[in-house]
């Protein structure tokens, strides 16, 4: 039974953020002395990283789910919690990540190289961090986001420089095991080779990596064989050679059927057009097979093909055509363009973008964006400060001014985020406004033990500034009717 596996579906599960706290400061002779809750850690990510010691994707196959750590929540006393711990899942050179449908999320080259499959909730900020000038004393956190949640689908094509294609038992796995240190299995039936075969050949000053794609057959690009499961290990490499059996048994086959069948396979793969191709006639030390390798030379470059006469048992041609591969593989990597240094782009915010869309879907109105869909998530519902809280987000955002001017009206139906997660409630166009329905935000009524205190005193400064108001108009009044009466006396 083979070990190689080359395609896996995973489903990869961030870890949550911790929820903040709200927290009340407490020490002795100082009551309620202000929020000191802390913010929640944020959740640890699920994050594919290339390895080199790494050849297959057998693990993933036996254990395809993978979750990351959640964060821990805060606590009182400004103490942030825990971060959660990011998952590291180390994969071939090669793997090219997609989503369920298709399409392509990264393609993982090079040893280090690392893609974040599912992101990691943020943490929920505490009283301490929701707190301002207006909002002394908030009694409510925000909740940690939930972390990303992914079905996601990696393929493993080979790199390679060279790929060896041809039917099967034309001797592919042979020339490997003399062109290399590779020990692929060799036997004379068909479909030998189960796996894609890799092996390190070194001609001259120029060292390449050679592969073979087992089990092509007419229809392989349909699915017929094994072909449809390895042609992808062909897409990387830079030269196609074309390995012919001379000595085939089989009846309607010969050299050049066996070329253009494969061609046409490649053809219906599509994407291989631009690989040169090499042509190895193999197996001429068998009875015949000389005599079909000359026959057959003379169509081959007529062709316009580079054509080798070669024999994996007595080894000859091997070096004429390892240095021919040698040489294109040289050109190929000459004229790819130099690696560029990292480049930091920047995607300014269109200033128009208003961070959110509301569309009328059945008679309600349905509203997406990141912000508003972030924000619902991190409310607790069953506090109704927070409700206010998300409430004023939301109005500052301008989606209020937005349901007003799309035709919403006050009982109608309002969604908030995605079908699978929605928050549903009916428009109440005062809950926007502010105060008059949750009462005043921002405050903890705890403090309002404090307030009789505080108003008697109030009415006390109020009373002493009366009196002393009073006095003062009465010595004003006095001191005007006796300025009268003296000069009353002086007249007489």
């Amino acid at each position: 039974m083979t070990t190689f596996v080359d395609r896996v579906e995973l489903h990869v599960a961030a870890g949550n953020g911790g929820h903040g706290c709200a927290s009340v400061h407490r020490e002795k002779f100082k009551p309620l002395g202000g929020p000191d809750g802390g913010n929640g850690g944020d959740g640890g990510s699920v994050v594919l990283t290339v390895d080199a010691q790494v050849t297959t994707l057998l693990e993933y196959h036996h254990s395809p789910k993978r979750k990351a750590t959640n964060g821990k929540p805060g606590a009182g006393g400004n103490r942030t919690g825990a971060l959660g711990q990011d998952l590291v899942l180390f994969v071939p050179d090669g793997t090219v990540v997609l989503d369920r449908e298709g399409n392509v999320l990264a393609d993982l080259v090079g040893h280090g190289t690392s893609f974040v499959a599912a992101q990691g909730g943020r943490g929920g900020l505490g009283n301490a961090a929701l707190s301002s000038a207006r909002r002394k004393a908030p009694g409510f956190a925000l909740l940690g986001e939930p972390g990303e949640f992914r079905d996601i689908v990696m393929e493993l094509k080979s790199v390679a420089d060279v790929a060896l294609v041809g039917y099967p038992s034309a001797g592919k796995s042979s020339l490997i095991s003399v062109l290399s240190a590779a020990k692929p299995k060799i036997a004379d039936y068909p479909f030998t080779t189960l796996i894609p075969n890799l092996g390190v050949v070194t001609a001259g000053d120029t060292v390449y990596t050679i592969a073979d794609v087992p089990g092509l057959i007419p229809g392989a690009s349909q699915g017929r064989g094994l072909g449809l499961e390895f042609l992808r290990h062909v897409e990387r490499c830079s030269v196609l050679v074309h390995v012919l059996d001379c000595a085939t048994l089989e009846p309607g086959r010969d050299p050049l059927t066996d070329l253009e069948t494969i061609e046409a396979e490649l053809a219906e793969y599509g994407g291989l057009g631009d690989r040169p191709r090499l042509v190895a006639l193999n197996k001429i030390d068998v009875p015949d097979g000389q005599d079909i390798a000359d026959l057959t030379r003379a169509s081959l470059e007529e062709r316009g093909y580079r054509v080798f006469e070669v024999s994996a048992a007595s080894r000859k041609g091997l070096r004429e055509l390892s240095f021919a591969m040698a040489q294109i593989v040289g050109e190929a990597r000459a004229a790819k363009p130099l690696e560029e240094s990292t480049r930091i782009v920047l995607r300014p915010t269109a200033v128009d973008d208003e961070g959110f869309t509301i569309t009328e879907e059945d008679g309600a109105f349905r509203i997406r964006g990141v912000k508003p869909e972030r924000w619902v998530r991190q409310t607790d519902f069953s506090n109704d400060e927070a409700v206010g809280y998300l409430a004023d987000r939301l109005a500052r955002l301008g989606i209020e001014d937005k349901l007003w001017k799309v035709g919403a009206h006050e009982g109608d139906t309002v969604i908030i985020g995605a079908e699978e997660n929605a928050v549903v409630f009916d428009w109440e166009p005062t809950m926007a406004a502010g105060a008059e329905m949750l009462g005043r935000r921002g405050e903890d009524h705890r403090m309002e033990t404090q307030r009789p205190a505080v108003d008697r005193r109030r009415e006390k400064q109020k009373g002493r500034d009366a009196a002393e108001a009073e006095y003062l108009a009465f010595e004003a009044l006095s001191s005007g009717r006796q300025a009268s009466i003296e000069g009353d006396d002086e007249d007489s």
